[in-house]
Formats: structure tokens, C-alpha cells, sequence
């Protein structure tokens, strides 16, 4: 380092190694920065990070970097882009470097947010009780009514754990003259708390020898003591503790997966559930389970279109009157939504001081509603730095569709104009100058304006704050590139404090005697899933078998030379697959059938899973577009081959043996079951082509045991024993009939009292036939008739316990 003094030069602490221009980091002018304070030196909180990077070699320093990116791409993180009608799962745009804040700043943070808080539960409390702030005058009844999101009818309904607001987010930011400013408030459903995890392990991952010695805040603490709070304050200990999401399509549908796996909760969707008598069921394979608590992740008009929104697809018809009756704690209550109106920013430090007694700790943003004529008057003479924006719009302005309006930007008259007719749709806010903090772009650290959303839950101890959170990076030097759907990057917050911190973990300490807890209920929704995606993987290698079969006899004989090929084709056929790809549109379909079944169970479904049925569908996705016919393309098959073998493998090896792995298992062997038939009836007939007992046995994956198992050649009689009636070869009909019989016994309700159910008695009769067939009796017609009955396997399965 190099020693200089003077407003101009640059600071003893300053690395100049390294070439990421830590030497030339420089605030923008007249912007606050993070780590650089005003005199141009680097903030002592920052120097050991800055240390630690610098004596990376730029080697080293990518591949660190690198670990971080894998660990997201492994762990499946990823957030939906819209735009032009349509929707795109997109990688996590994280940002390498943490936002670094002391642990005495972050306790002055938490001070002011928990007052916000409290106060925003007051102002809740009263919008649907008493309503006497709107009585008073000091809220317009407009501004309320007019508000999709109050929701009359939770007028007078009162939360059963009486509170409102359980787990909320602010955006704050730091203004220029360095203050922290709150910049919107997030009481609905706010999202990001799992993406603060994902951020967390995937930055500690990048600098683990800092991280193992830096005095950082865990997370982990934050949602235990949340976790906790919400298991006791259950009406009933035996009820279930359920996530409520919009579903897969929503923007932030991974982390409500993520959420609900890191905390043990049931992710539900609208349709999985059921009100009766007042309280709200889930719908299981093992009937109807009640659920006391429910985390909703939706806005709240959408929740209930009996008495909320009648357009609603994915809501639960009668749930308000669940919460009316007391059968229901949710949180956050529905309504909530309506403080987070930007008009409301207006009215709150008015009301600290009316409800609480004191001045808002951390103000936010300088905001006036437009309703009355001394605020128009005051923006019409002070035009300067005052955006316009949709008086009942959320979140920050430039985070909207419609980009807000710089009243300066306007003629005098066209700006009277406007406020005379839209005043009341309508706010002034002062425009934000945002602090930067240091972010690595195209290889060197350069100033970029940021974001926090800090989250509050509530615990037995009453608000607790989050140490750390989700910062927002802009891709550009302007406040407004921070929006995620506009190219933002996200980044990890540190909380550094001067002592060690404390490891914490999600364990709870053990109060009592060792007892196993039983396995997590199944919704139907979900066994429904897990049943289609084992289906779709085993179609999917039946496809595969067969196009490899045709591609490598083409190589061997040519375009068409072969009966064979006639006799793969038609087989082909009863797949859907008519045309001459060497990897058809249609396998690709069925991969991405198996993957879109995966995603709707995420919170069921391990990373490691997940992630090798991604890059099974991603290698097929590529090798479609660039093989040729023949032998190039029997090669690409086995390549797809051998993954859909070890995803499978790992599977099955993996996965806790409770009912979602027996329905994934039912699914794959009936799927094997049928198919199988359906190959042998084509195949092992007097008429079929030449060869096609050899293929059969191919396709049926049983060469070697054919050789081993018999002591003649190929022959009707030894493929259909083999691969229909041999118990003990693992890809026989018969072996995929008695597993399916072993893994519907282990099911709630398929034996009652000594009796059958449909599904059970379905199984038995395909069972029965197949042991007591043989080869001679098994005709073309018999095969056939044997797989009609697997497939009504299926319908039973479906009445049973999927619907």
C-alpha cells in the first residue's frame, strides 16, 4: 500500500494490487458511499474484506467466485422475469460482494423498524376496528375505501393471536446526507427472506476463510426464534402449520419452496385446501387434516373468491369465514395489503406521534397526497426533484410498470392540469439519491446505488430483526436500475460486530426425552405430482430405448433398409412420436413434463434431485439441436441414458421411504408395467419381423439375463417369461405388479378392516392374471387386455387418493 494524503490522493489503506480498481474507487460525486467515507478513505469495517480479495490471485479469485455461482446453479435458485406476456425462470443475479454494516449502526436500524412496526400493527389494528382515525380526520375516508386492498369484509374480525402483522419487510436506504430512510413498507406478503439465506451460504462460500474468522450475524437464529413462536402459539398442537402459495408460476414461487422446506411447514396451494365447519382441512393421501396456522404468500383479495375476489383461481372458497369463526390464525391478516399504499407514507410520521407519542425514528421518504390543495400548491411551487406516482401503488416507484412522472419534467400548466384532475390518484415523492456500495462488474469494484429489505418477525419476545437481509444492487449508477425484473443484482448484508458471534442453528435445544417425529403429511396435490413425474421419467427412458434401437440399426443398415425400423416406428408411434428427429420434440416434451411436476413438489424435492433432473433435461434440450441420424445420435441417446439412470438412482437411493416415494414408485412402475406389455405385445408375435424377439429383449434391458436364464436362443416363450412372468428380473411385468402390490399395502386406507379398497383389489386382479399366465396362454390379445387393466390402475389410483 502506498501512503497519500490530500482530499485528491488516495488513502494509506488503499490496496493497489490486484487490478479490480480498488485503487481508483471513488464515491459519485455528491453519493454516499458504503465503504469510502467523505475524505476519499476506506472505512475500517471494510478492510479486512478488501485485504482478503486482494490477496487473491485473479485465479484464485474466480474460482472462489465460481463456488458461489455453482452452489446457486446446483441448488436450483432462480426468480421469473416478466415481460411480453410471458414468464422466464431466470438465475439468481447475485451480487459477489456483501453490503457490510456495524453492529452498532444495524442496532439503531432495528430500534427504528421495530417502532414502525408497532406502529403499522396500531394503524392495522384500527383501519378494521374503530376505525376512528378515519373518523378523526387524520386519514381520508377515500383513501381507504378507494384501496383494493381493505378487504370489508375482515372488518371486525379480530386475529385469533391478536396481532395483525407477524412477518413484514421495509426497503431502506441511506439518503445523502448519510441517514437511513425508509423507502417502502412490505406488510402483505413480503418475499426475499429465503433469498437472504440462499445469499448468505452462497457469499460465505465465496470467501469461507474470511467469513470462518469475520465476527458476521448468523440468519439461522432469526427464523428458529420465528419457527418456534409459531409452533406455540398454535391452537392445536396436533394442527398443521401450513405455507400458502400462488403456485409455481409466481415470481418468488423457489424461495416460498425454500422457506417451507428450512422451517418443516406444508406448502399448500389454493385448491389443496377445503373449508368445513369453520375450519380450514388440507386435502392428503391420508384425508383431510386440519391447519391451524397459515402463511399466506399471496395478496390477500386473492385468497377467498367467495367473499373476496370472484375472479380468483387460486383461492379457497370460505376461508374468511374460517378466520370469522376463530378456526384460523393467519398471518399476515387479510388486508394488510392496504398499508402498504405509498399515499399512507404520507400520513404516518403524523401518526407516530399521534398513536406512540414519539417522531418515527427513521423517517421515510418525503411523500404528499394529492388530495388536498396545500399539498398540490406546495408541488406546484417547488416542482424540483418531486416524482409523481399512482397514490395506491406499492414498492418504490421505479420498481412499478408505470415509471413515475419528474414533476419538473412538466410545462406549469400541464402539471396544474394533471393535479387538478388526478390529485387525489396521486403522490409526490421526493426522488431518491441512494448511497452506492462497492459491486464487482466485468472484473473491477466500482460504486453502485443500493437497497436493503430487512424483515421483521414476530416471537415470543415480541418484533425481531433480521442481522442482515437482502440488498438490491442497481446495474448502473442510476437508483432506478435497482428492480430485479430491470437487470438488479442481489447481494448478502453482514452485520459485523466487534465480539464473536454466536453459532446458531434451526435445531431446537432438546427439552425432553428423544422421540421421532412422524413424517410430514402428503397433500393430494402433491402425491399427485410425485406419482406423474415417476411416469414421465420412466416414459422417458422407453423413448429413449427405443430411438436408440432405431438409430443404431440405421447406422448398421441404412435409412429404412430393415423391416425392424418399421416395426420401431410403429412403436414409436405409440409414444406420439411420428416424426424423423434424431431427438424428437416429443421426448423433449415428456423431460420437460417430468421437470414441471418436479417444481410444483420443490419443498418435497432435494437439491441434488432437483438439480440432476434439471441437467438431464438441459443435455437433451442441447444434443437435440446438433445430432445427426445414426450412429451420432444412438450415442447422444446412451449419454441421456445413463442420467436418466443415475437421476433415478439417486432417487431412490435418497428419498425418505414415506408415502410421496411410494406414489414416485407407483408411478415409475406402472409406467414400466405398461409399457413393457405393450412392447412385448408388438413384438413377440409369429408375424413380427425378423429380429424382434432380439430387440424385444433389448429394449426390455435384459440381454445378459436372457443368455444366463436360458439355454436356448430367442424364442416367443422365453421373452414373454422373461419379461412378463419372471418375478425376480426387475424390468418384468410381473416383478413392477408385485412392487406396486407392496408399495399400495403401505397406504392409508388400502386395507380397511380386512378389506380391499378399489385400488388394492385393481392391483390384485392384474397380479393374479399375470402369475397364473404362461407363455402359451399370453397371446398378442391377453397382453394387450393385461395392460388395459395396469392402465385403470391409474384411474383407481387417482380416485383414491388423488383428486
Amino acid at each position: 500500500m502506498e501512503t497519500a494524503s490530500g482530499s485528491d490522493s488516495k488513502s494509506a489503506a488503499q490496496p493497489r494490487r490486484g487490478g479490480l480498481g480498488i485503487a481508483d474507487y471513488a464515491p459519485l460525486p455528491g453519493v454516499p458511499d458504503e465503504m469510502v467515507d467523505a475524505l476519499g478513505k476506506i472505512r475500517p469495517l471494510w478492510k479486512p474484506l478488501l485485504d482478503h480479495i486482494e490477496r487473491l490471485p485473479p485465479d484464485l479469485l474466480a474460482r472462489s467466485l465460481a463456488r458461489a455461482n455453482q452452489y446457486l446453479r446446483d441448488s436450483g435458485v432462480f426468480y421469473r422475469q416478466y415481460g411480453g406476456g410471458n414468464s422466464t425462470a431466470r438465475p439468481w443475479p447475485l451480487s459477489h460482494i456483501p453490503v457490510l454494516i456495524s453492529e452498532r449502526d444495524w442496532e439503531e436500524v432495528s430500534a427504528a423498524l421495530i417502532q414502525r412496526a408497532e406502529l403499522l400493527e396500531a394503524v392495522m389494528a384500527d383501519l378494521y376496528g374503530p376505525n376512528q382515525l378515519v373518523a378523526a380526520g387524520h386519514l381520508p375516508p377515500s383513501l381507504v375505501a378507494s384501496n383494493p386492498q381493505w378487504l370489508r369484509p375482515m372488518v371486525g374480525i379480530k386475529p385469533r393471536t391478536g396481532r395483525y402483522l407477524n412477518f413484514i419487510a421495509f426497503e431502506i436506504g441511506r439518503g445523502p446526507q448519510g441517514l437511513w430512510w425508509v423507502l417502502s413498507d412490505r406488510t402483505q406478503a413480503p418475499s426475499g427472506a429465503g433469498y437472504a439465506l440462499e445469499n448468505r451460504v452462497a457469499t460465505s462460500r465465496a470467501f469461507a476463510d474470511l467469513f470462518a474468522v469475520q465476527n458476521v450475524h448468523r440468519l439461522a437464529g432469526f427464523f428458529r426464534d420465528f419457527r418456534d413462536h409459531l409452533l406455540q402459539v398454535r391452537a392445536d398442537n396436533d394442527a398443521l402449520i401450513a405455507i400458502l402459495t400462488p403456485g409455481p408460476l409466481n415470481e418468488t414461487y423457489f424461495e416460498q419452496a425454500w422457506i417451507a422446506r428450512y422451517l418443516g411447514f406444508m406448502l399448500v396451494q389454493g385448491d389443496d385446501l377445503v373449508v368445513e365447519n369453520g375450519h380450514l382441512m388440507v386435502r392428503t393421501v391420508s384425508g383431510l387434516r386440519p391447519v391451524d396456522l397459515l402463511w399466506r404468500r399471496m395478496d390477500g383479495e386473492y385468497t377467498d373468491p367467495l367473499e373476496l375476489n370472484p375472479a380468483s383461481r387460486i383461492g379457497t372458497p370460505g376461508l374468511v369465514s374460517a378466520l370469522r369463526k376463530g378456526g384460523l390464525s393467519m398471518l399476515n391478516s387479510l388486508g394488510s395489503g392496504v398499508l402498504e399504499a405509498r399515499a399512507m407514507m404520507a400520513f404516518l410520521p403524523k401518526l407516530s406521534g399521534l398513536m406512540t407519542g414519539k417522531p418515527l425514528a427513521m423517517p421515510n421518504i418525503a411523500t404528499w397526497w394529492l388530495g388536498g390543495s396545500a399539498e398540490r400548491d406546495e408541488v406546484l411551487a417547488n416542482p424540483r426533484n418531486i416524482a409523481l406516482s399512482p397514490a395506491l401503488g406499492t414498492g418504490l416507484p421505479f420498481d412499478s410498470e408505470t415509471a413515475p412522472v419528474l414533476a419538473s419534467g412538466l410545462t406549469s400548466d400541464e402539471l396544474r392540469q394533471r393535479l387538478a384532475q388526478e390529485g387525489p390518484e396521486l403522490v409526490a415523492q421526493e426522488t431518491v439519491g441512494l448511497s452506492t456500495t462497492p459491486a464487482l462488474i466485468d472484473g473491477r469494484i466500482v460504486p453502485r446505488p443500493f437497497s436493503l429489505r430487512v424483515f421483521l418477525a414476530r416471537t415470543a419476545e415480541g418484533w425481531e430483526v433480521m442481522p442482515g437481509g437482502f440488498a438490491r444492487i442497481g446495474n448502473s449508477e442510476e437508483a432506478t436500475a435497482l428492480a430485479m425484473q430491470r437487470g438488479g443484482a442481489a447481494a448478502d448484508v453482514w452485520i459485523v460486530s466487534n465480539n464473536e458471534v454466536p453459532a446458531v442453528t434451526m435445531v431446537p435445544t432438546q427439552k425432553g426425552p428423544y422421540r421421532r417425529s412422524a413424517p410430514s403429511t402428503l397433500p393430494s396435490r402433491a402425491a399427485d405430482n410425485l406419482f406423474w413425474m415417476g411416469r414421465y421419467v420412466e416414459r422417458t427412458e422407453q423413448m429413449v430405448r427405443i430411438l436408440r434401437a432405431r438409430h443404431i440399426r440405421e447406422a448398421e443398415s441404412g435409412r429404412g433398409a430393415e423391416p425392424i425400423q418399421h416395426a420401431l416406428d410403429r412403436l414409436l408411434k405409440t409414444y406420439g412420436i411420428k416424426g424423423g428427429a434424431p431427438i424428437p420434440s416429443e421426448l423433449i416434451d415428456t423431460l420437460s413434463a417430468a421437470s414441471s411436476s418436479a417444481g410444483q413438489v420443490r419443498d418435497r424435492f432435494s437439491t441434488d434431485g432437483w438439480s440432476a433432473l434439471s441437467d438431464l433435461e438441459k443435455t437433451a434440450r442441447q444434443m437435440a439441436g446438433r445430432v445427426s441420424s445414426g450412429d451420432d445420435a444412438a450415442r447422444a441417446l446412451s449419454a441421456i441414458l445413463r442420467k436418466l439412470a443415475g437421476f433415478s438412482g439417486l432417487v431412490h437411493e435418497n428419498m425418505y421411504r414415506f408415502y410421496g416415494w411410494r406414489f414416485l414408485a407407483l408411478g415409475r412402475l406402472l409406467e414400466r408395467a405398461l409399457g413393457t406389455a405393450g412392447m412385448v405385445a408388438a413384438l413377440a408375435e409369429p408375424d413380427a419381423p425378423q429380429g424382434a424377439l432380439d430387440l424385444c429383449v433389448e429394449l426390455g434391458d435384459s440381454v445378459m439375463t436372457h443368455r444366463q436364464r436360458y439355454a436356448v436362443s430367442t424364442s416367443r416363450e422365453t421373452v414373454i417369461d422373461l419379461l412378463v412372468l419372471d418375478p425376480m428380473n426387475p424390468r418384468s411385468v410381473r416383478n413392477q405388479i408385485d412392487e406396486m402390490m407392496v408399495q399400495m399395502a403401505e397406504l392409508p386406507g388400502s386395507v380397511t378392516h380386512g378389506e380391499y379398497s378399489l385400488l388394492a383389489r385393481a392391483i390384485l386382479r392384474c397380479q393374479t392374471k399375470v402369475a397364473t399366465e404362461t407363455p402359451e396362454t399370453l397371446s398378442r390379445t391377453a397382453l394387450l387386455d393385461l395392460a388395459t387393466q395396469i392402465a385403470a390402475i391409474s384411474d383407481n389410483l387417482t380416485e383414491a387418493y388423488l383428486r
